[in-house]
Order: C-alpha cells, then structure tokens, then sequence
C-alpha cells in the first residue's frame, strides 16, 4: 500500500495593528500565491492565510493547522518581540522568550519559519533552539525588499530548493531589483537536535 503524500503546509500570519505604520501585506501575501499558482508542484504545497491575527489566536491557529513553514508577515522590535494584535486592533508584542516556548511546543511539525519583520533575529535566536531554520530581518527592511524577499524564497521553495538555498534566492531578489536589502535578510541554523 502506497501512503499518500500530502501537501506541505505553508502559514503566512500577517497582523499591521492600528496606530503602527502601515504595510503591504497583502501584496506579500498575493506575491506567494502567484508564485504558488505558478509552480509546476503547485499541489504538493497549502497556503494558508490568517491576517489580523491576535496574541490570543496563535496557539489555536498552530494547533489547527500544525504548519511545516510559519511565515510572519508584520512588525518587529528587537527588544519587545513580534507585533501582533490585541482584542481591540491595537498593538500587542509577543516576547522573544514566548516565541521560543510557541515553537518548542509545536517542533514536530514545524521546519522552517521566516520573520519577514523589521528588527527580528533576537526572535529568531531563541526559535532557533528548537526550529531547524529560521529567517529574520537584522535591521529595518522595506516594504518592496520584504515582498521580494518572500517571492524569490517561495520560488525556490515551490520548486523543490532546500531553505538555506531558498534563503538565498530571496536574497538575490532583493538584489535583482536594486533595492540595497540583500544583506538584511539572515539564516539562523538549528545547532543541535
């Protein structure tokens, strides 16, 4: 008997809560589904979408989705955490320290996360301990380089590439279009199992 391979799972979480800078998160989002829609194994890949996406929600949505990538579209701050939202819309950080524990629990399922946020490897560093790779942002990040940073790394993903070579297809991106970015982008490696 032949076990049936399904699709790996792809979560883009974006949150841009009220009274910070807006960003072009959709256009993020649309960017990877073109790119999906285009790619000859488009069915050996589920993107799945959450927006607005409050601090309460996150255990909920991993749980129910139990994703093989975690990519987080949104705001950043290197001491406070990732921007998430509150119960009204308004801004509400998630810790480094939380998000270490948030994919401890869920490592099992979980390969790769990207943290395209401004300000985000000391996210990165702590899920890093349990995730084997994971992206972040080492300073501010446009907009047009955050967004051509996710198509060329799910390119590359959607055709099949390991995550540290999609890693540098989404740098290559960023260069391809002149932007001055490519450097902001990073890999953090998981160090031991």
């Amino acid at each position: 008997m032949t076990q049936v391979q399904l699709p790996k799972k792809i979560l883009i979480l974006s949150a841009n809560p009220i009274k910070t800078p807006q960003l072009r998160l959709d256009q993020e989002v649309r960017e990877i589904k073109e790119v999906l829609q285009k790619a000859r194994n488009r069915d050996s890949f589920e993107v799945l979408i959450e927006t607005a996406v409050r601090t309460r929600d996150i255990q909920q949505i991993m749980l129910e989705h139990r994703p093989q990538i975690v990519h987080f579209c949104g705001h950043g701050d290197s001491s406070q955490g990732l921007a998430f939202e509150d119960i009204d819309g308004r801004v509400k950080f998630v810790t480094a320290k939380a998000l270490s524990t948030l994919f401890w629990l869920c490592a099992a399922d979980v390969e790769c996360v990207v943290l395209n946020a401004c300000y985000s490897v000391a996210q990165a560093k702590g899920i890093a301990n349990h995730i084997k790779y994971v992206v972040a942002m080492r300073q501010a990040v446009g907009d047009k380089a955050a967004i051509e940073y996710a198509r060329g790394f799910y390119l590359a993903i959607f055709s099949g590439k390991a995550y540290d070579i999609a890693h540098e297809f989404g740098r290559s991106a960023i260069q391809i279009e002149n932007l001055g970015e490519e450097m902001t982008p990073i890999i953090k490696k998981k160090e031991r199992d």
